[in-house]
């Protein structure tokens, strides 16, 4: 299954409970699109979020972020 990293913007500020409730929405609708979450980088200094996902194409990465209202920025597909 390819790996991807993705990236959101505009987290500088955001709350660990927030940010928490922005990974538990992901995983909501992560399953209907066959997308596993492994990790995920916060980075303060930029606003940036990093996630490690699994699936059968970024397509499917982009759905879940926009299902579960915070669009990625950026998705880019690993190489294994």
């Amino acid at each position: 299954m390819p790996t991807f990293m993705d990236v959101h913007a505009g987290y500088a500020d955001v709350t660990p409970q927030e940010l928490a409730a922005a990974l538990d929405a992901d995983r909501e609708h992560a399953v209907a699109e066959g997308v596993r979450f492994d990790r995920h980088w916060l980075d303060h200094a930029s606003g940036l979020v990093f996630r490690l996902a699994h699936g059968p194409d970024r397509e499917a990465v982009l759905r879940v972020h926009e299902r579960a209202g915070h669009p990625a920025t950026d998705v880019y597909e690993l190489p294994q």
